[in-house]
């Protein structure tokens, strides 16, 4: 399984686009600039601006700093998106600034003054902000209800500090006597003396003076902005344009360039898209759209996760076959082609399992690329490859064999082919003895003859058409495997499994209200065999959801089929066998005492350690009171 998180280990050959943004940050130094990191959903924005931070944490020419990455830059990595709910992301930002700043300064032993100074007007519009919020709160007071107050809003504004004297026009005197506390409190002070305009700039000058003194530039990485509410993604926007343009300053600012501009246009209605357009643009002085991949960067994206995911690779081998994929990246343009025969050929030795996967990588890229529902999008390309293990393991634990081409290929349909389609494959399926999709061996050999071959609907795609092409061929394959482990998308009814209206009736009286079925017993005498054991098993896979196994409805369903006929009572006897020992619960024992396949169960549970003292105690009273 792959993580859905941002990485520094460059998959894309991503890795030019990152060295040329670090290096437009060195050249401009000490100016300011402001990078825009544009893309959708998906694309490695996240792990773009990673990759961007490690080259310039590359930069040698200055002796290591105590806290920061280096001598020359100070990293503030932001992501809004963690603030939404919690706080104002304006002010989470500053105060983040400002704290990091706080720490450099103290461990470099200069610019502490000019440090605090900043901080302090970062005090003065977190105030601010509550003062804007303390107008319900003062009006409810007015109107007769309970409120803090503005001064008590105030005055929790920085970890609760009590409301002083000298904020009711009292004075306060400190230990010498000769100070009162209105000048230890310059947040105060700023509040009641100065105007916004005022501050903003003195907030500018506070955080420059402070950068040009410890002769660093703050690199200001902005992440998730497109995943915040509009509200949050306007606040954070202006918290940056606070800051924006200063000397000593560098802003990546990592989102969605569409899903900002609706924020901007929800937030300031009324604007037509030009000014909408321009807002961000004047954030923004370099934009850098996140690269778009093609089958080549699909195809090698794929395999680099095959083999980081593999356990008999170290980490040097990893390494040195990515830097070899990534160099062969670069080269494409050539026409050089990263596929599986260049990859093979890296190694003399493979891992087992690893080659195939490859293969697998060789064959899909084209179509991960080319389909819409995809679009060679990294994260789905994850999650394509995260489902396709899963549903190897949920074979595996059920006993079920499957092919993990066939499978790979059948999921590739499910995600971006067309539902009917699916449907009819299904039906194939079930309608044929040996779970062949009759419907596809003749389209398959059709295509492999003419890529200009048309089918009618729904079959009338180019994805289909494509996919039909891709290896393995199925028509003369058993599919029911494969789709008993798929079965999230649609259920697999096979002939045998199919019911009569009465064996349908009774099933769904049994899923509606399974406490009633004990009045259906003279209805399980016009049932044949087969269909009960239909019934049970459906029943059964319903009651695998059950966290507790005392006295559950379902179980009362279970029991009134299971004694229709024997056999089937020992299927429910392995079911409650194999519950884990932490849900069962002694309400369960009396449940079932009088089953004639009670005693194994009772026998299993007294002999698991895992089971608590207090189910083998109700055991063992039941079965000395028979």
């Amino acid at each position: 399984m792959w993580t859905d998180n941002e990485t520094d280990i460059d998959f894309l050959n991503f890795s030019g686009v990152a060295k040329t943004a670090a290096a437009m940050i060195r050249q401009v130094q000490p100016k300011p600039v402001s990078i825009g990191i544009s893309g959708a959903w998906g694309v490695g924005k996240s792990s773009l601006i990673k990759l961007i931070r490690n080259e310039l944490m590359l930069d040698k020419s200055a002796p290591k700093g105590l806290l920061s990455d280096q001598n020359t830059f100070v990293f503030v990595e932001f992501n809004a998106w963690l603030y939404q709910g919690y706080d104002d992301a304006r002010a989470a930002l500053l105060e983040t600034i400002a704290q990091t700043l706080q720490g450099e300064a103290d461990a470099r032993k200069t610019a502490g003054d000019k440090v605090v100074a900043f901080a302090r007007r970062v005090n003065w519009f977190r105030a601010v902000k509550l003062v804007g919020n303390a107008a319900a709160t003062l009006a409810a007071a007015h109107a007769g209800h309970p409120g803090l107050g503005l001064m008590g809003l105030l005055g929790t504004a920085f970890g609760g500090t009590q409301v002083r004297d000298d904020a009711k026009g009292k004075t306060e005197k400190t230990d010498n006597g000769s100070k009162d506390s209105a000048k230890e409190d310059p947040w105060l002070k700023a509040a009641e003396n100065e105007t916004p305009p005022k501050e903003i700039q003195a907030l500018r000058n506070a955080l420059e003076d402070a950068l040009r003194e410890m002769d660093v530039t703050l690199i200001v990485l902005i992440d998730d902005l497109d995943r915040c509410l509009p509200e949050t993604a306007i606040s954070t926007l202006e918290a940056i344009r606070l800051l924006l343009f200063m000397d000593h300053t560098a802003f990546v600012i990592a989102a969605d360039e569409a899903m900002i501009k609706h924020a901007v246009k929800r937030h300031f209605q009324g604007v037509d898209d030009t000014l909408v357009t321009n807002y961000f643009d004047k954030l923004i002085q370099v934009p850098i759209r996140v690269p778009q991949l093609g089958v080549q960067e699909v195809r090698a994206y794929m395999m680099l996760l095959f083999v980081e995911a593999s356990k008999l690779l170290d980490g040097k081998e990893k390494e040195d076959l990515r830097r070899e994929i990534c160099a062969r990246l670069g080269r494409t343009w050539k026409g050089e082609r990263v596929d599986a025969e260049f990859v093979k050929g890296l190694r003399t030795q493979w891992p087992d399992g690893l080659e195939s996967q490859l293969d697998t990588a060789d064959r899909l890229a084209a179509l991960m690329t080319g389909a819409k529902e995809i679009a060679g999008n990294p994260r789905l390309i994850k999650r394509f490859l995260n489902a396709i293990s899963l549903r190897l393991s949920l074979a595996k634990a059920q006993g079920v064999a499957v092919d993990e081409a066939v499978l790979t290929k059948l999921l590739l349909f499910e995600r971006c082919g067309s539902t009917d389609a699916y449907e009819a494959i299904m039906r194939s399926v079930t309608e044929d003895a040996q779970g062949h999709p009759t419907i596809l061996a003749s389209m398959e050999a059709d295509v492999r003859k003419s890529d200009k071959v048309e089918f009618g609907k729904p079959w009338d795609d180019r994805f289909l058409r494509d996919w039909l092409a891709l290896d393995p061929a199925l028509g003369d394959k058993d599919l029911r495997g494969a789709l008993y482990v798929s079965r999230e998308h649609a259920p697999l009814v096979l002939p045998e499994n199919r019911l009569s209206q009465a064996a349908s009736d009774v099933l769904s009286a049994l899923i509606e209200h399974p406490d009633m079925a004990d009045s259906l017993e003279e209805k399980f005498t016009e049932i044949d065999v087969r269909s009960l054991g239909v019934i049970l098993d459906k029943l059964l896979e319903l009651a695998r959801g059950e966290q507790e196994w005392g006295a559950p409805k379902i179980l009362t369903a279970c029991l009134a089929v299971a004694r229709a006929d024997v056999p089937l009572g020992r299927k429910v006897a392995g079911f409650l066998k194999d519950r884990p020992a932490s849900q069962i619960k002694p309400a369960i024992v009396p449940k079932i005492r009088g089953e004639v396949w009670a005693s194994e169960v009772f026998a299993k549970w007294q002999a698991d350690d895992e089971v608590s003292q207090v189910v083998k105690n109700a055991i063992t009273r039941k079965t000395e009171n028979k």
